[in-house]
């Protein structure tokens, strides 16, 4: 324990991957490399950078003094030239063309996106995982009977896979707008102090084309196809916004994930799972409670709150630039991606195909029969209307009998009579045989059966096929 605040993120949720490519040794052997691509473009279009500062910087990219930079920056008050003075203190022939024609926002901001792209791919790959897991639950349950609800109340019957399909389907969905965010993200590039350019244009006497080139050629270097056309000093915060959202709609498909898992578990129909000396509850020795799908609901709410930080930002920014993003973006942006990494590392855990989510059929068939005399009553109804009765006549007698068997459930906890009181009247024409085989769960799931195998090929196979499944074991710390 330390006498200092911790981020949770750190100590309790987030994998060592995702804080890694948060860290202070990320970011800063970033601008380093953006620094290295600056000088190599330079040299390379005719300005008086050497080869070998070029090859000095590179050899130093890692080796960063931190107390020099802290230090220096007591003096002066500004981050990015405190590094560029330790840069310069381990680099001393290139000390003087570091940054040449730069802003700060040339580190700073193309880091972030370099930053993002890093952290999108990490959530892209545990995120394409939990889409194939939940396939695999999918197909396994595709044809198990259960309860399905509107409004928290018994419907008509599903099935446990089709079920899955639907938090899988979500998934999906957000997976198909992170590929599209990660295809749209660009460099800031090298626009200068108000988006201009004009400190290059000095550079390179004029010559526009030159000026194109090096942004092109630092893109290039730093893996990306191209810059922002436009901007003022910065990106336009939108961006974080934009890459925000993903991984807020992320939280949302994984929340309502949670909370149907939380509910099942309380009907005692699906858990998640329970390590064998896991403690429920101090006090209650006997409790199973979900602690991984609560503390899924718990960051995703977080992360769905958190999402305003960067429309606000986004929002306010005036003209060129203003510096009240600086210090909202990089404790939202970095936390949002903390957060799903953390929700995605759960969910990898309890949609483990071989160790996750425990279904207990016999107690799902239990709860199915309890509700099924009700669910069968139209059926019932159209063959006794196909054998000569009145249709008006037999809904009234059904509600009539449903009302009675309601009240003798509801009211007297006994077992639902429904069916009893239907074979009793000769109204209905039916025998006990006839009333058996209408009364087969698998005779009301439609096709859910079908609906999940044509999804996993049409939908899951070619996302997995396409991207491939990691290894990622999750990384649960409590």
């Amino acid at each position: 324990m330390t006498n200092s605040y911790e981020s949770p993120f750190c100590t309790r949720y987030a994998s060592k991957e995702m804080q890694y490519i948060f860290s202070a040794d990320k970011k800063f052997t970033t601008w380093r490399k953006l620094w290295v691509a600056l000088a190599r473009a330079e040299m390379k279009l005719g300005l008086p950078v050497t080869q070998e500062q070029v090859d000095e910087l590179e050899a130093n990219v890692e080796n960063i003094d931190y107390a020099v930079a802290a230090e220096r920056e007591k003096l002066v008050r500004h981050d990015v030239m405190s590094h560029v003075y330790a840069y310069g203190q381990v680099c001393p022939k290139a000390a003087g063309i570091i940054h040449l024609g730069a802003t700060s926002c040339y580190v700073g901001d193309n880091t972030d996106v370099i930053i993002m792209r890093d952290a999108l791919l990490v959530i892209k790959r545990k995120l394409v995982k939990v889409i194939d897991q939940l396939a695999v639950f999918a197909d396994k349950y595709k044809s198990l009977p259960c309860l399905a609800y509107t409004h928290l109340q018994p419907a008509q019957l599903t099935t446990v896979g089709k079920r899955a399909t639907l938090w899988c389907n979500e998934l999906l969905m957000d997976l198909e707008d992170l590929d599209f965010r990660l295809s749209r993200l660009k460099l800031l590039g090298s626009k200068g102090t108000t988006g201009t350019q004009a400190s290059f244009m000095e550079l390179f006497e004029g010559d526009s084309e030159k000026v194109k080139k090096l942004e092109q050629m630092i893109a290039d270097e730093m893996g990306f196809k191209e810059s922002v056309p436009v901007s003022g000093q910065t990106y336009s915060r939108k961006m974080d916004y934009q890459v925000c959202s993903v991984l807020a709609g992320i939280a949302q498909s994984a929340s309502k994930f949670s909370n149907d898992i939380r509910i099942l578990q309380s009907f005692k129909e699906i858990e998640e799972p329970f390590e064998k000396n896991q403690i429920g509850s101090s006090a209650m020795a006997y409790k199973r409670n979900p602690m991984r799908d609560e503390r899924i609901t718990s960051l995703a709410r977080y992360v769905m709150c958190d999402v305003l930080n960067p429309a606000f930002t986004a929002g306010t920014q005036w003209f060129e630039r203003t510096l009240d993003d600086s210090a909202n973006k990089r404790i939202s942006v970095a936390e949002a991606f903390l957060g799903v990494d953390a929700i995605l590392n759960i969910m990898l855990n309890v949609t483990d195909s071989e160790n996750g989510l425990v279904v207990y059929d016999k107690m799902i068939t239990r709860r199915v029969m309890a509700e099924l005399p009700f669910m069968a009553t139209e059926n019932i109804m159209m063959d006794a209307v196909k054998k000569g009765g009145n249709r008006q006549e037999l809904h009234e007698r059904i509600r009539e009998y449903s009302m009675q068997a309601g009240k003798r459930v509801k009211q007297e906890g006994l077992d639902n009579n429904l069916c009893e009181l239907i074979l009793a009247d000769p109204m209905f024409m039916i025998t006990k045989e006839e009333m058996d085989a209408i009364m087969k769960p698998e005779n009301f799931i439609g096709r859910c059966p079908q609906q999940v195998e044509e999804f996993i090929e049409n939908c899951v196979k070619p996302v997995v096929e396409a991207n491939g499944v990691s290894d990622d074991v999750a990384e649960i710390n409590v």
